[in-house]
């Protein structure tokens, strides 16, 4: 059967999870997380890629990007991102072969309704891993900058700014609203929809994006977030 063709719309942010060949570990050492995160810093300004979040594991890496007009800088992006990280490891190895999985994941997220929501699940990752108890104790985490503990280069999304009138308040309801935790119907929908190529979102931006791609992209579980 042949594969779903991915779904990327214009100024949309999109939920991109890529991981190791056969799972296979991608990060070793502090030097590989820093090595990526300047590489999709560097990358995503020349393609003029938003990043609005992102999160970093030991054998996979979670983004959220919106690609502007031109959809087919995700790609690009990815590709990019992929064949550096592979470069450096197999240098440092002496070895040659593949590091990643040939194709990433993709979802559109609905930016009123589910961006921040995304963002949350995002940056919880290692907690819900197991790999630390606190979100502020993973170092390759956007809300690292979120929280004003690293220079922020990542993009701030409408949602974020909607939070409070300044920074501070913003950070500090973020933060609560990150310590609730992931609703367990939100958690569901998100981790099947990138695993599908599906959309996140509700049935109107399923019928908006229907109207723009010229077909349907039907969702098997749908939710909304919880409100913060």
């Amino acid at each position: 059967m042949p594969r779903m063709a991915r779904v990327v719309l214009p100024h949309t942010p999109h939920h991109v999870v890529q991981r190791g060949h056969n799972r296979q570990t991608v990060f070793v050492i502090a030097e590989d997380y820093e090595w990526y995160l300047e590489d999709l810093r560097e990358l995503s300004g020349m393609l003029d890629i938003r990043v609005h979040a992102y999160c970093l594991m030991t054998n996979h890496v979670h983004l959220l990007v919106d690609p502007g007009e031109e959809v087919a800088s995700m790609g690009c992006l990815m590709k990019a991102l992929a064949a550096r990280a592979t470069r450096r490891r197999n240098r440092l190895e002496r070895r040659s072969g593949t590091l990643w999985e040939g194709r990433y994941k993709s979802s559109p997220v609905q930016t009123d309704t589910y961006l921040l929501a995304c963002t949350r699940y995002i940056e919880l990752n290692p907690v819900r891993a197991g790999m630390v108890s606190n979100v502020g104790d993973h170092p390759w985490s956007s809300y690292q900058q979120r929280m004003g503990h690293e220079t922020c280069w990542i993009n701030t999304d409408p949602g974020y700014l909607s939070l409070a009138g300044s920074e501070m308040e913003r950070r500090a309801r973020y933060a609560r609203f990150v310590a609730q935790g992931v609703p367990k119907n939100e958690l569901s929908l998100m981790r099947e929809a990138v695993q599908r190529g599906q959309l996140t979102g509700n049935h109107q931006f399923v019928d908006e994006v229907e109207k723009i791609i010229g077909r349907r992209i039907e969702q098997r579980r749908p939710g909304r977030p919880s409100s913060r």
